[in-house]
């Protein structure tokens, strides 16, 4: 059997096509036998497939002699705190995040929540997975629930200096994905009003895939600001890893100009860090990284990429433009909940709303966002691509995807 669904850093893949019941069995015996684990944690997000393709999961990992503990629906940084707060030896997310409706996925950690890629275990992972011989154990497994939440939920509590912040108004847009519950789980802990839309979780997705990357989903968030007079508006993905930022004027800001702000603020507490981002926008980060006395450094896009980079380097935080966001004290873990809370403590701090933090950065560096085009014979155009930028073959940067698509990051 040939998998196709594995890629550089994660598994995804169409139903059934791809990815089903008996691939995801196989995908957690060869996970096991590679990894040699005694602990997992298993968590599953609310695609309608996740529930029966995280029993198929847990029923390889558990033949495979592995003591499973369940943390049930939830995000995926849910799975990584849990790995590395209760000392596990891995953990297993089953999501397809911001894919269409008919695909789902898997993303794998070790201990302490380090990454499995294509270069860190994924291509052993697979070629077992393929061959699906796999050994017999001295024992089977057990499946059992744990509930993390709450010790997240007071994690995250712990990168605000205090929680005693203005009565802001919060738009939070869930996108019927898994925020919802730990955004319930927060909401008692701070003085702001969230104002919810899309809130309960719901794998049919009657309001659409959740990815405020596409311009035609922020619209719900936008109006949702202007009509409550909110101070401020976050959207979610799927799994939640990633969260987007409204300004007071229901402006969507790009995740470039949120990773500066993070930067400086995190320079700030720890003068000369190491700060990582990624090589598609610079020039923002560079300049404020520099004013703050830190060190930026670059990496290879991608999360698998960029927390192994993270590691060697021991930065205090990373991002990227696609509003990944990284940090040291989360295993240096990439987290959709740390951001929209920093900035609160930021707008709070600074007595500037979201706007004003970030115009200076906008004015001095204009970016268009991520433009997508079709072209007809994409390997073809990265060749001419590749021969016009010879001289400077730094500026090149292309992630491969669907044959016929090339991505553009204009600044």
């Amino acid at each position: 059997m040939e998998l196709t669904c594995f890629k550089a850093y994660d598994i995804r893949g169409r139903i059934p096509d791809e990815l089903d019941e008996e691939v995801v069995y196989r995908i957690g015996r060869a996970y096991a036998q590679h990894l040699r684990p005694q602990r997992v944690v298993v968590g599953y997000d609310v695609r309608l497939t996740s529930p029966l393709l995280t029993q198929a999961l847990c029923l390889g990992l558990t033949e495979s002699g592995v003591d499973v503990y369940d943390i049930g629906q939830c995000g995926t940084e849910e799975v990584y705190f849990a790995t590395f707060h209760e000392k596990m030896d891995g953990g297993i997310m089953v999501t397809a995040s911001h894919n269409p409706m008919d695909y789902n996925g898997l993303k794998l950690v070790r201990e302490e929540s380090r990454p499995i890629s294509a270069d860190t275990g994924l291509v052993e992972i697979r070629k077992i997975a393929e061959v699906a011989e796999f050994d017999d154990p001295d024992r089977f497994g057990t499946v059992q629930s744990l509930d993390v939440r709450e010790a997240y939920v007071k994690h995250l509590l712990s990168y605000l200096d205090t929680l005693d912040l203005p009565e802001f108004k919060v738009v939070v847009n869930g996108g019927n994905g898994c925020a919802g519950p730990t955004l319930d789980a927060i909401e008692p802990h701070l003085p702001c009003k969230m104002l919810k839309i899309n809130h309960e979780p719901d794998g049919r997705f009657p309001n659409g895939i959740p990815n405020p990357m596409l311009t035609q989903n922020r619209e719900a968030t936008s109006k949702a600001v202007l009509e409550h007079g909110a101070d401020v508006g976050v959207a979610w993905d799927g799994d939640f890893d990633r969260c987007f930022l409204f300004d007071e004027q229901g402006n969507f800001i790009e995740g470039y100009y949120i990773v500066g702000l993070l930067a400086a603020a995190f320079l700030d507490k720890e003068p000369g860090a190491k700060i990582i981002h990624d090589p598609r926008l610079v020039w923002n980060t560079l300049d404020i990284v520099k004013a703050g006395g830190g060190t930026a450094v670059q990496s290879k896009s991608g999360h698998a990429f960029i927390k192994e980079r993270m590691r060697t380097e021991d930065a205090i935080y990373g991002g990227e433009m696609s509003a990944h966001h990284y940090f040291r004290d989360f295993s240096y873990c990439d987290s959709g909940m740390i951001p929209w809370l920093l900035v609160l403590e930021l707008m709070a701090k600074s007595k500037k709303p979201l706007s004003q933090l970030v115009q200076e950065c906008i004015a001095a560096y204009p970016a268009s966002g991520e433009i997508n085009r079709e072209v007809n014979n994409a390997p073809e155009a990265l060749k001419t691509l590749e021969r016009e930028l010879a001289p400077e073959p730094a500026q090149l940067q292309y992630r491969a995807g669907r044959a016929s698509q090339c991505r553009e990051s204009r600044g």
